[in-house]
C-alpha cells in the first residue's frame, strides 16, 4: 500500500478524518504532530536509528538503544522496517492517551517479542534488561528488584497464576494493573501530549 503521508506540508481533510478515528488527537493537534513529524524525519519515515536517537535526548545517562528498538518494532504495524507517521501517531495516541486496556494491549505486544501470543520469561527478561539499561544508575532500586533478574521473577511469582511459566494477555493484565511499573515505561511522552 502506497504511503499517503510521503513529504506533504499538511495532512488532507480526509487522512485528518481517518487520523481521528484511529487516534485520541483533536485535528490541531494532528497537524501540529505532523509538521513536527516532517521536521524531523524529512522523508516521512522514522527509521529505527532516528528512533533511538529520540530516545537518547530523553534517557542521556544510559543506553536506551534495546528498549527503542523494542518499541520501535511495535510501532511499526506493518513490519515494513520504518514508521510512517500514521504508525507514529497512533501508537503515541495509545501509550499516552489511551485507555488502560488498550495500554496494557499495546504492552503486551511489547513484551510478547516474538508474537506468540504470550510471554515467555526469556521474552520479559529480555524487555526488562533493556530498561534497566536505558535508566542506567538514575533511579534506586529496592534490593529484590536491583537485577532484571530479580525483578522478572517477582513479575513471574505474581502474574504467572497457573504457573505453566509462561504469561497469557489475562494474566499480564491483571497482574500489570497491580503493578503500575510495567507500562509506566510507556509513557515517555506523557509530558509532551
Amino acid at each position: 500500500m502506497p504511503n499517503l503521508f510521503n513529504r506533504q506540508s499538511k495532512l488532507s481533510p480526509q487522512q485528518l478524518e481517518d487520523l481521528q478515528r484511529s487516534t485520541k488527537f483533536d485535528k490541531r493537534e494532528l497537524q501540529a504532530w505532523y509538521k513536527g513529524f516532517l521536521k524531523e524525519c524529512p522523508t516521512a519515515k522514522l527509521s529505527k536509528s532516528e528512533f533511538q536517537k529520540i530516545y537518547r535526548q530523553f534517557f542521556p545517562y544510559g543506553d536506551p538503544t534495546s528498549f527503542a528498538d523494542y518499541v520501535f518494532n511495535v510501532f511499526d504495524a506493518d513490519k515494513n522496517g520504518e514508521i510512517d507517521f500514521k504508525e507514529f501517531i497512533v501508537g503515541l495516541s495509545v501509550t499516552s492517551r489511551g485507555k488502560l486496556e488498550d495500554k496494557l494491549d499495546w504492552a503486551f505486544q511489547l513484551y510478547d517479542i516474538n508474537g506468540d501470543g504470550k510471554i515467555s520469561y526469556e521474552e520479559m527478561l529480555a524487555i526488562v534488561t533493556a530498561i534497566y539499561k536505558m535508566v542506567g544508575s538514575m533511579v534506586k532500586l529496592p534490593e529484590d528488584e536491583d537485577t532484571p533478574e530479580k525483578r522478572v521473577t517477582k513479575i513471574f511469582a505474581m502474574m504467572d497464576k497457573d504457573q505453566n511459566s509462561y504469561l497469557d494477555r489475562e494474566e499480564f493484565r491483571e497482574g500489570s494493573k497491580r503493578d503500575e511499573t510495567i507500562v509506566s515505561a510507556l509513557s515517555l511522552y506523557d509530558g509532551l501530549v
